[in-house]
């Protein structure tokens, strides 16, 4: 078995997810395509450059594009995240640069969320991280976009009780009163250009870093994410949130 392939405990957990719907034809294993959908996700590599152990190339990129428009990732996390948000949340965002073989889409494609930034053609990847640093939501921007107006995208299933870490960037009026509405508390520093600084919990804001080792976690362990070579923003969420349900599945292993 590769290092790349799914352990058994991981197959248990996603088959029941995956579509079971047989039609014409014997189809090729979902494990097999799987292993060689986390294959590309690992190394980065072209979809043709996909080893043979793992079928057709082409029947694994059909079936990743299929179950991405079906909603499969979704369904996935969803159920992977499902009762664990915990008593603290953390927020962040990071940019990632686009190769130029993801930036052939026109500018006005709606699938395209790409932007200029300091680091060239970007995209922004926002994320929502529970205590232990696994992923609850992700998001993404054109990488010019601000970190602030995607908060309340992220933030909208908050509980009563929660605490938000968060750093500078979203020390904004709005975020806290959203965060203040749902009953939760804003651990957040103040700008310097805030007249009166709130004050903070220094000691839980220093569990901070926790998204942060997510962020560069995500980046050097699946090379797909690191650089953005998708053309559409779909493609490339879809790889974003099969790493998280790897991420999870890793912990969820590691504490059996």
């Amino acid at each position: 078995m590769s290092r790349y392939d799914l352990t058994e405990l991981e197959w248990r957990f996603i088959q029941p997810i995956l579509p079971n719907k047989v039609r014409g034809v014997q189809r090729r294993d979902d494990r097999q395509v799987l292993n060689g959908i986390f294959y590309v996700l690992r190394t980065g590599c072209p979809w043709r450059d996909l080893p043979g152990r793992y079928g057709p190339y082409t029947t694994v990129y059909n079936r990743f594009r299929r179950w991405t428009r079906a909603g499969v990732w979704d369904r996935i996390m969803d159920a992977v995240v499902d009762a664990h948000n915990g008593d603290v949340v953390m927020i962040d965002g990071t940019s990632v640069r686009v190769h130029h073989a993801g930036a052939t889409l026109k500018k006005n494609d709606p699938r395209r969320c790409m932007g200029r930034s300091r680091g060239g053609l970007t995209t922004k990847i926002h994320v929502l991280v529970n205590e232990w640093g696994l992923p609850l939501k992700v998001h993404l921007t054109p990488g010019q976009a601000h970190d602030g107006p995607v908060a309340p995208l992220l933030l909208g299933d908050l509980q009563p009780g929660q605490a938000v870490l968060a750093d500078k960037a979203y020390d904004a009026n709005h975020i806290r009163n959203l965060i203040w509405e749902k009953g939760a508390e804003a651990v957040i520093p103040s700008k310097s250009d805030r007249k009166i600084p709130i004050p903070f919990d220094r000691e839980l804001y220093r569990q901070r870093n926790k998204v942060e080792r997510f962020i560069g976690r995500i980046k050097k362990s699946f090379r797909r994410i690191a650089t953005r070579y998708d053309k559409t923003s779909h493609a490339f969420l879809a790889f974003i949130k099969i790493a998280a349900v790897r991420i999870w599945c890793e912990a969820y292993e590691s504490a059996t």
